[in-house]
């Protein structure tokens, strides 16, 4: 018996394989699974329409069995099987496919029927990974004689006939010696083979069977002094289904309520709480598949600590494909848990990698859709409720609208709600249609909380003239309002730097000659405060307050604070334009002309006094808290 030789090409994509394609070892059962699914799918449609196969579709099954002695795993199935020249064609030429070939030779009607997964005839190769020899025996349905294919490798191969008494397939793996970095061992075991068995083939449609050791108790016969009976414990083996076979997402809406859903995914996730929103797809069309996705109802606690919060497991056919899969949803809905099963996926000849094609793109818009509409729905009918997803995860929204120079922003608007007051939000468009007709803008004042920035007092004209602010609490939702620009052609309006838009020409020509007449005073105040402060003017926006604090330029007050809690020391050095403005119809500044005209050093002091006056009413940091408090005392 000679042995003989992979194709060069096909060499070399066997240590592309086992050394690259494939970066989970633990894959390679799920891969050997599916091939036995797929030949047992084959003779089952083939006893549809042939009597003589003698099997229903309740005898089907996999085996799995474990030789710890001999360190080999065999997957055996009833499905199919193979003549020599199809292990010899199909196996001694990587990426031929069987499956896809059997699939070919159907009519295009009954070929769309038939749901094959392995279509590249790869995945058999990643046996490599984990055993240093790799053993076929098999016999096709309705031959005598059976086949035997071995190999080791890259070195090639042999194909025997032999002696087989049933049709099927024995896939029959030996594992390699463990090392200091692999335990190739950890396979035999079968809680670790029922692990993977559950993880990436527990939607299998064929039952997937194993011997399973447990503990029981029996009596003995014998009594405890007390007359109790005595017992004692046994081992026993039975022969378990590992796998639950029919995923609950491929269920229909009678068969399955949305509570034994929201029961499912809690067990799943271990989340302690309901999602707050539920989206079941049964999809069919172009591309079909079934979706099962859920809208946590609290932050996962470990976000942040190395766990991703949300992800999209992806299935073809039951088979599990990416637990966590970023290619169907983008960032902004990041949060979203659940389960897409499809199979008319595109798949790459690793199913770790999937190739970014065009049913992926119509999966991913068809899915955010309706996680959007959902949403929307919940915003509608249950604001309260609508208020604490947004509270957890209403940042995901936020940068998604920033993100890609706001690409998504029309598409995430009507999500986003904003503070009108410490217990109200409302969205844009309901903001705009509460508008008086004589508003032209859309107020909006930031400051570190919702209380702090209403006490902001440049929000004192807004709120005089009967108009609605919004209130901000972050850079980044500053950052949401410069991206979205308008709403319903209705701008932003910053009342901390902008215009506000209510004086008159007259009321501009007035202000500008006032700040004439008080330049040399205002040139002291600047002097007197020192270089942290870039300008000094008149107010225009202020009523009863004395002063207050704004910049200029595109680096605001909010965002100065954030950035100094930043990581970096030059990050935490960075400062706004910072703009000091005195209200010329307070008391305040009538006192400090007076001081200015008569006594200059204590009108030094009183100008550093308004000024960290207007620090603390912005919500900034005071440098010198102690210096203040003297220069106040000192003014007694």
């Amino acid at each position: 018996m000679s042995k003989k030789q992979f194709k060069a090409e096909s060499k070399r994509l066997l240590d592309l394989m086992i050394n690259s394609i494939y970066t989970n070892k633990e894959i390679f059962l799920r891969e050997i699974i599916s091939n036995a699914s797929d030949a047992i799918d084959k003779l089952c449609y083939l006893s549809l329409t042939d009597d003589s196969v003698g099997l229903s579709r309740e005898d089907f099954k996999i085996d799995i069995l474990v030789n710890k002695d001999e360190r080999t795993i065999t997957v055996r199935d009833n499905g199919i099987g193979m003549t020599l020249e199809e292990a010899e064609n199909n196996l001694g030429v990587i990426a031929k496919s069987g499956s896809y070939q059997f699939k070919g030779e159907m009519d295009g009607s009954k070929a769309e029927d038939l749901s094959i997964i392995g279509q590249f005839g790869v995945g058999f190769y990643s046996a490599f990974m984990v055993a240093d020899q790799v053993t076929v025996r098999s016999r096709k349905f309705g031959e005598e004689q059976g086949v035997e294919w071995k190999s080791t490798g890259a070195d090639g191969y042999t194909v025997t006939p032999i002696q087989k008494d049933t049709v099927g397939t024995d896939v029959i793996m030996h594992l390699k010696a463990d090392t200091d970095d692999e335990i190739y061992g950890s396979y035999l075991e079968v809680w670790k083979l029922k692990a993977l068995i559950r993880k990436y083939s527990d939607y299998v449609r064929w039952p997937i069977k194993m011997d399973v050791q447990h503990q029981e108790r029996f009596e003995t016969g014998e009594k405890n002094d007390d007359g109790s009976p005595k017992y004692e414990y046994k081992m026993v083996t039975e022969n378990e289904t590992i796998n639950s076979m029919i995923p609950i997402w491929q269920r229909s809406k009678s068969e399955v309520t949305d509570d034994d859903c929201i029961q499912w995914y809690k067990e799943k996730n271990r989340d302690r709480k309901d999602p707050c929103a539920l989206v079941r797809i049964n999809a069919e069309g172009t591309v079909s598949y079934k979706a099962m996705l859920f809208v946590p109802g609290e932050e996962n606690e470990n976000a942040f600590s190395g766990d991703n919060k949300g992800g999209i497991t992806l299935y073809s056919n039951g088979v599990m494909i990416m637990e966590k899969c970023d290619k169907l949803v983008h960032d902004y809905f990041d949060f979203v848990k659940g389960v897409v099963d499809s199979p008319d996926l595109s798949l790459n000849i690793s199913r770790e990698i999937l190739q970014h094609d065009r049913q992926l793109r119509i999966i991913g818009q068809n899915l955010e859709k309706r996680i959007k509409g959902e949403l929307e729905k919940l915003l509608k009918e249950d604001k309260p409720k609508y208020q604490e997803f947004y509270k957890n995860f209403g940042n995901d929204l936020k940068v998604g609208v920033c993100d890609e120079y706001g690409r998504y922003k029309d598409f995430l608007r009507d999500l986003l709600i904003f503070y009108t007051s410490e217990d109200r939000q409302i969205t844009l468009k309901e903001y705009v249609e509460a508008m008086p007709e004589s508003q032209k803008v859309i107020y909006y004042a930031t400051a570190a909380s919702v209380k702090q920035a209403m006490s902001l007092p440049q929000c004192e004209q807004v709120r005089s003239r009967g108009f609605e602010l919004i209130y901000l609490t972050s850079p980044l939702e500053e950052m949401v309002l410069e991206n979205l620009h308008d709403q319903d052609g209705k701008t932003f309006c910053n009342v901390v730097t902008d215009d506000l838009g209510f004086e008159t020409e007259e009321e501009k020509k007035a202000a500008e000659e006032r700040d004439i007449e008080n330049k040399e005073l205002l040139d002291f105040v600047k002097e007197s405060v020192g270089e942290e402060l870039s300008k000094v003017r008149l107010s225009r926006k202020l009523t009863t307050q004395a002063c207050c604090l704004t910049s200029e330029g595109p680096l605001t007050l909010e965002m100065e604070r954030y950035f100094r809690h930043g990581p970096s020391e030059e990050m935490r050095k960075v400062r706004a334009t910072r703009v000091l403005e005195l209200n010329p119809e307070h008391r305040a500044f009538q006192v400090l002309k007076e001081a200015w005209d008569s006594d200059k050093e204590k009108a030094g002091k009183l100008s550093q006094i308004l000024y960290v006056l207007a620090e603390m009413t912005a919500g900034m940091d005071v440098e010198d808290p102690n210096r203040f408090a003297e220069q106040v005392a000192e003014l007694f």
